[in-house]
């Protein structure tokens, strides 16, 4: 645009000299070889721009003819080049997409039309055909030359830490993922799992340092980078607790002031002043807390701070903190556990049918098992309660990237990503229902019957202490028969199975609800899980 305007320029200077020179006529005279020459002034500038004219056109067609071989190369050059790249897209394309077969061949052709030295993404579409075609160590060497280039480090080892993390290589895919911190810590896959492993070591202060660096690169919004120092200095404090309480005290005040809405960051500060003896601000710091969002850690914590207190006393606390936040799941629970413990049995077993008509759960089920237990000792309406606990909805845990724990950790065990902890319900896995087909046991000529196993229930979740009444969460049902012969089931001694080759345990009846002239009409005809 601008050569054109300039051309336009040129083209007007010429038009506007030529009217000036038409409107002032005049002659010039020249002598040449004793001759005398003598033209017009319009002639003479009209000359002159032709002869400059013809000049510029002798010279460029001068010039294309001699440079006429460099630019044919050019030419041919850059039409190879376009054809490599468009190789080089197209093989990339196909790597991502999973086809080996055009991955390789776009990188042959790619290979022979750009040099890898010009060209870096050609070691990359390599490596990516070699994993594809399950080349594992011509893939590493790959990403271990693009590691020896400062353009494409980065890159390759971000190749060898996913190589590594799939050939079960954690150890290396760590030291790859370390090494990629040192030169950017702004990545986020490799601070993360540099995190994760800090966190395992129990390393907090270069965790610290690290989520520092970090910040600074990302420049990331000043709430995000307060809560992930929180949540570091929390676990900081709670691995100090025990042993340096003064130093948790200031960590975890420290933790709780930059994100006073993280639960464990108040819980441990709770803590550790409630070991120092400052009772009335641990106490406000849980009770803000809870008004927030009741938890029952920030209760068992509130309830039980204080040393010393009777089981009353702990009562009454409970008392309070449900005053702060009334009609509450969380709430009825704190207060039926304190009232367990003081024994007020009537009072606990009406806040845990408060529970149960809001939202089910499976640990009011066993509490409230608990509680028929101590308070009556009827174990026919404690087996009733176990059994409904069994199908009773899980109560919420700390959650993160479907990693299920009863404690709270700063970073998810899975991708070491911070502050991904969340309290909640796990999402629960399908498991087919365990239903043994009825099944009639028929008398021993001694009189004796064995009765098939039930089958096992694998709950992988960590649990509280078993008391007596938890014990007997699977029982079995026998109902009565009329028209059938009756057999009396007499306990023995534990079968051999030989095809699982062990023994089996012989359970005896025990069925409060059956009056004891009605055993001898007890024919078993199958198995359930309550």
């Amino acid at each position: 645009m601008i050569r054109i305007f300039i051309y336009v320029l040129i083209i007007v200077a010429l038009g506007l000299g030529f009217g000036w020179l038409a409107d002032r006529p005049g002659d010039l005279v020249m002598m040449f070889g004793g001759q005398r020459y003598r033209i017009s002034l319009m002639v003479a500038a009209a000359s002159i721009v032709a002869i400059v004219a013809s000049f510029m056109l002798c010279w460029w067609l001068i010039k294309n003819i001699y440079q006429s071989p460099h630019l044919l190369r050019r030419h041919f050059r850059a039409r190879k080049r376009d054809r490599g790249y468009q190789s080089l897209s197209t093989g990339l394309i196909a790597a991502g997409a999973g086809d080996a077969e055009a991955a390789r061949r776009m990188t042959a052709q790619a290979a022979k039309l750009i040099s890898a030295d010009q060209e870096p993404l050609i070691k990359l579409l390599e490596a990516q055909t070699a994993m594809l075609e399950g080349r594992a160590d011509d893939a590493r060497k790959g990403f271990e030359a693009m590691v020896e280039d400062p353009e494409t480090r980065l890159l390759g080892l971000r190749g060898l830490y996913i190589e590594s993390l799939r050939m079960g290589a954690y150890d290396a895919a760590r030291n790859y993922a370390a090494e990629a911190v040192r030169h950017a810590p702004q990545l986020e896959w490799a601070s993360s799992a540099v995190l994760g492993q800090l966190c395992a070591q129990g390393n907090w202060d270069a965790a610290l340092n690290l989520v520092e660096a970090r910040k600074q690169s990302l420049r990331q919004s000043k709430e995000v980078a307060k809560k992930e120092r929180a949540a570091l200095l929390t676990a900081k404090a709670m691995a100090k607790l025990e042993t340096e309480p003064l130093e948790a005290r200031s960590i975890a005040l420290e933790a709780h002031k930059l994100n006073p809405d993280l639960i464990p960051a108040s819980v441990i500060a709770a803590r550790a002043l409630f070991a120092q003896g400052e009772v009335r601000k641990a106490s406000k710091i849980l009770e803000a807390a809870w008004k927030k969002e009741p938890h029952p850690e920030i209760a068992d914590v509130y309830v039980h701070g204080r040393s010393g207190d009777t089981a009353h006393d702990r009562l009454k606390r409970a008392r309070h903190l449900v005053s702060l936040r009334n009609n509450n799941v969380e709430s009825n629970l704190a207060l039926a556990r304190a009232a367990y413990d003081a024994n007020e049995f009537n009072v606990a077993r009406d806040q845990v049918e408060q529970v149960l008509n809001a939202a089910p759960r499976k640990s009011a089920y066993l509490l409230l098992a608990d509680i028929e237990e101590a308070d009556s000792g009827d174990q026919g309406l404690v087996r009733q309660w176990l059994g409904k606990a069994l199908k009773a909805p899980r109560d919420p845990v700390w959650t993160a990237d479907g990693y299920v724990s009863q404690i709270w950790a700063p970073v998810s065990p899975v991708t070491g990503r911070l502050n991904s902890f969340e309290w909640k319900v796990p999402v629960e896995e399908l498991t087919p229902m365990i239903e043994s087909e009825p099944q009639e046991v028929m008398g021993e000529p001694d009189g004796n019957a064995d009765l098939p196993e039930a089958p096992p229930v694998l709950d992988l979740t960590p649990v509280k202490p078993v008391t007596p009444a938890r014990q007997a969460v699977v029982e079995t049902s026998e109902p009565k028969t009329e028209a059938s012969k009756t057999e009396t089931v007499k306990p023995t001694a534990p079968k051999s199975d030989k095809n699982n080759k062990r023994d089996i345990p012989l359970t005896v009846v025990d069925d409060p609800g059956v009056h004891p002239d009605d055993v001898g009409a007890i024919k078993t005809n199958n198995m359930r899980l309550f």
